[in-house]
């Protein structure tokens, strides 16, 4: 197994979103993010010979950190045919050997036939106006086609985080702080990198 900073060194190499959209929040994960929390979850036993789904792939950060981690299979959904086509160029420069499947679908009502999975997911948090609590129906997802997720939420989400999975037949069992390190993208943005506090929830689902 690599090392955490060897993860987050082969997954250095992965573009982010050309033409990203602010409806879609469509924010890069950082490597070193993804290499935690691939990590972890490989460490508890959620990756390896797994199926893993990335839900909003993007340009596949968590999808291809997980193809790195010897899964069964990895998915990776995301609306956006370009993110998609970019992750795809990302698989290559990535070199991975696992399969990976890129799903163009709406990761909230997504056309999944799987079950027992392990998700992965850096859902949009809500910040946008109209779109309040979105990342909601990305567990709603979750909790139909995973037996764990992980998932990055906004700070100070455990409250809600752990509500909706006692409410949908989950337990959140691990809870750790990040940060997400986001580059001036959009013209509503001050400065030009902000780092935003976060929170990773490993929830288990029945």
């Amino acid at each position: 197994m690599s090392t955490k900073r060897q993860l987050a060194q082969q997954l250095a190499v992965v573009a982010g979103f050309e033409s990203p959209s602010a409806e879609l929040e469509q924010y890069p994960t950082p490597p070193e993010l993804a290499a935690h929390l691939i990590h972890v979850a490989d460490l508890q036993g959620d990756v390896e010979d797994r199926t893993v789904v990335d839900l909003g792939t993007g340009t596949g950060m968590l999808a291809l950190g997980a193809a790195l981690r010897g899964p069964r299979r990895v998915v990776g959904v995301d609306v956006d045919r370009a993110a998609l086509t970019t992750a795809q160029t990302n698989e290559r420069r990535v070199g991975t050997a696992a399969e990976i499947g890129w799903v163009q679908a709406d990761a909230t009502r997504a056309p999944l036939a799987i079950e027992d999975a392990t998700v992965v997911m850096n859902p949009p948090f809500g910040a946008q106006d109209g779109n309040e609590h979105a990342d909601r129906a990305f567990l709603e997802t979750a909790s139909e086609i995973a037996a764990v997720s992980y998932s990055i939420h906004n700070e100070d989400s455990d409250e809600f985080v752990e509500a909706f999975a006692a409410d949908n037949g989950g337990e959140v069992t691990h809870a750790f702080r990040a940060e997400l390190d986001i580059e001036r993208q959009f013209e509503f943005h001050d400065a030009d990198s902000e780092a935003l506090d976060a929170e990773v929830f490993r929830i288990e689902w029945s």
